[in-house]
């Protein structure tokens, strides 16, 4: 070949390697979501259901979950991921605690207690294929968790024989003693004949006498790790020969800058004085080092995860670390401040040639993904989950990973217990979808509860957003930043009157003034002495003006306040327009009011907003926004998953928009819908229907955004979606 041949050559390779897309890293996301409650018979599935153990078979195509509220196992096909399927269902004599898949055979612990006094229980094989309970191993006490070995001899189960709370405030001892037992596999079926119980009394330095093991897990070598979590003590057992070979005390925390009031502010600022671990979960991440999730359960819980050697060294400490990823991303949940996201389940597997663990918060209802590097973990990315997620099973081999989540709230619309299913790919995370940068003193700057958006007015991609009475003590306005994914809330202003944050506000609705500062809109609730109003607030956050509702407003008042507030016109002409959420006293059904008020001549006038009809729940509307001769108005119902049916962009020309005065026959607008967001929601992150699509704005270049509030996490998954719709002028 001439030179120029290979110089010709040359230049084609690296034009053609520069074409090459560059290599992605590779991340979870969430690619469906199954309810649990549609594996039950129709006639059952108002009853309370729950997903919280969760195993999966050797070829990953089946899960298996234990429902310890409707006493029974759960089955999920997920041979298609994307499209798990309802595999049936096993009501057992009991209450599963646990549960794993042995060659065709669901092992399930199962508790039959008469009482916390008089624990029993047993271990239930049960035929995959036909459903049926083949034979029943007597425990002698109440099990836990249960696990298999990795060369499939053993199984080990904790019996906790746990304690009854409302005794003697939960105090231990409480007799009688929990124990570990270890059964052998003959050919897949335990040998209940040869069971061995391992005692475990006088190890903890914390009422010896009542040991309670709460989690076990096995390493390659056959040792299984107990944690005895009210006993804040971890045991290293020899399974072969059923011996405690090691043991010793989880030790405590010390932890600094963390939120510790339940004071309805975000504030990391307090601190913990040395605490018990109290672990939950535990995972081998090697044959001498474990990985445990400190919940807390008794008197203790330090927020994060520990990394031990067996022989009790702490190789790593979390402290505050995993909890600030929590808060970053708008989990962090206010209302637990004792013991903050409590991190409950644990799992690790080796994917490719990356050994990952992951850390399920049963508070933030949030995964955390880690790298074990052998050292100090890498964080890699957080997975958002359903309600309390306390179960999670990798399947490396499909490159997936599965959680079950707890929390049951019943029929009506309300959330329902999940199984969550991730996906591994080379692809960017899809979640979170808005995070915040954190202060300069590395502390979360703590957000959440997101209920109304604006756009400034001047810059394109630059927002602002309200939270609501979840944060009452701190009512704050957060900076978006946009332009980047995912968008980044890159400052806080607290809201204040007379120099100090102003208490007892219910933010809903927020928009620019033009000059730096903003207009409010406040939910009042009479019955809280909260009124309804709209506050001036400067630059710095102080509320140099109040707008109080007028007397014949107020005479048919009810706690479904305002819900946005935008504004038309300029100088003399500005107007104030704001929705009120459902009908009052004084309107027609279904049918609201849009409310407009002239600062200049203090005038208040108004619409009639006529609400789609709903066989569920209520309808009422959640956002306004003033754009190119239009008004935008979200309208909803209050529904969850598949409940959900409305979930609504409506648009009202301004040259029908034409309010009279409150004591004048109000006109009933008319109204054309732009979006039906559902499938916008349901593609987010394929996770269930939020209920709150709370902020709507477009921005400066005609980019239309949504914001949904995560109701500060308090029975609510968390999950804040930050949706773009794209330019308006192609929106519907």
């Amino acid at each position: 070949m001439s030179r120029k041949s290979r110089l010709l050559a040359l230049t084609a390779t690296l034009l053609a390697s520069a074409a090459l897309p560059a290599h992605a890293d590779m991340m979870f996301n969430r690619v469906a979501t199954f309810a649990v409650a549609d594996n039950l018979p129709e006639a059952d599935r108002a009853s309370p259901t729950s997903s919280e153990i969760i195993s999966a078979s050797e070829d990953g195509k089946t899960l298996v979950y234990s429902d310890s509220p409707h006493g029974g196992i759960g089955i999920i096909d997920i041979t298609d991921p994307k499209a798990p399927k309802a595999g049936g269902y096993i009501k057992l004599e009991g209450e599963p605690t646990s549960v794993l898949i042995e060659n065709g055979k669901i092992l399930a612990a199962v508790n039959t207690s008469k009482s916390k006094a008089e624990p029993s229980g047993n271990l239930s094989v049960i035929d995959l294929a036909g459903k049926t309970v083949d034979a029943t191993c007597d425990l002698g006490g109440q099990p836990d968790s249960i696990a298999i070995s990795r060369d499939r001899a053993f199984i080990a189960i904790a019996i906790e024989n746990e304690r009854d709370e409302d005794l003697n405030d939960g105090e231990i001892p409480q007799m009688p003693a929990g124990n570990l037992k270890i059964l052998s596999l003959k050919d897949s079926v335990p040998d209940c004949a040869g069971m061995k119980t391992v005692d475990m009394t006088g190890i903890a330095e914390v009422a010896p006498e009542d040991p309670e093991p709460e989690f076990v897990s096995f390493n390659e070598a056959g040792e299984i790790a107990v944690t005895l979590q009210e006993n804040n003590h971890i045991a290293i057992v020899d399974a072969a020969f059923g011996k405690i070979v090691k043991h010793f005390s989880a030790g405590s925390v010390e932890l600094d800058k963390v939120d510790t009031k339940k004071d309805g502010a975000l504030s990391f600022d307090g601190k913990v004085k040395a605490t018990p671990r109290e672990p939950d979960a535990v995972k081998w991440l090697d044959n001498d080092r474990f990985v445990v999730a400190n919940e807390g359960d008794y008197k203790g819980g330090t927020r994060g995860f520990t990394i031990f050697n067996k022989s009790g060294e702490v190789v790593y400490e979390s402290g505050p670390a995993f909890e600030y990823e929590v808060a970053k991303v708008g989990h962090y949940p206010e209302h637990r401040n004792e013991k903050g996201n409590e991190p409950e389940g644990l799992e690790a597997a080796s994917f490719g040639d990356e050994k990952l663990f992951f850390v399920a918060s049963e508070r933030g209802s949030l995964i955390g993904v880690y790298k074990d590097t052998g050292a100090v973990p890498q964080f890699l990315q957080v997975l958002p989950s359903g309600i309390g997620p306390e179960g999670l099973v990798a399947i490396p081999s499909r490159n997936l990973l599965v959680t079950a989540n707890e929390t049951d709230l019943g029929e009506d619309g309300l959330a329902r217990s999940h199984v969550m299913i991730y996906e591994r790919t080379e692809a960017p995370a899809a979640y979170p979808m808005i995070a915040a940068k954190p202060n300069e003193d590395g502390t979360p700057l703590g957000w959440g509860a997101l209920s109304g958006l604006a756009a400034d007015p001047a810059n394109p991609g630059k927002l602002h957003a309200v939270s609501d009475s979840v944060y009452s003590a701190a009512p704050a306005i957060f900076e978006i930043d946009a332009t980047q994914t995912p968008a980044l809330i890159t400052g806080k202003t607290i809201v204040t009157r007379g120099g100090h944050p102003a208490q007892k506000l219910d933010l809903e609705g927020i928009v620019s003034d033009g000059e730096g500062g903003f207009w409010l809109a406040n939910e009042g609730d009479a019955a809280k002495m909260v009124p309804h109003g709209i506050f001036h607030v400067d630059a710095k956050g102080a509320i140099d003006k109040e707008i109080a509702f007028p007397a014949a407003l107020l005479a048919g008042e009810t706690r479904f306040g305002l819900e946005g507030i935008t504004t038309i016109g300029s100088g003399d002409d500005l107007t104030l327009v704001v929705a009120v959420q459902r009908e009052w006293k004084d309107d027609p059904k279904g049918q609201t009011k849009l409310l407009a008020y002239k600062p200049k001549a203090k005038e208040w006038s108004a619409v009639r907003y006529p609400l789609d009809a709903t066989e569920a729940g209520w309808m009422g509307l959640s956002e306004i926004t003033a754009h190119d001769g239009k008004l935008y108005i979200i309208e909803r119902d209050n529904l969850i998953g598949q409940a959900a049916k409305a979930k609504n962009l409506y648009s009202v020309s301004l040259d029908a928009f034409k309010p009279v005065a409150l004591d004048g026959e109000l006109p009933v607008v008319e109204k054309t819908k732009v979006r039906d967001l559902i499938p916008d929601l349901k593609s987010a992150t394929n996770g269930y229907v939020v209920d709150k699509v709370e902020g709507f704005t477009i921005d400066a270049s005609g980019n239309a955004f949504v914001v949904t509030d995560n109701d500060g996490v308090d029975d609510s998954s968390g999950e804040t979606l930050f949706l773009r719709l794209g330019n308006i002028s192609a929106v519907n």
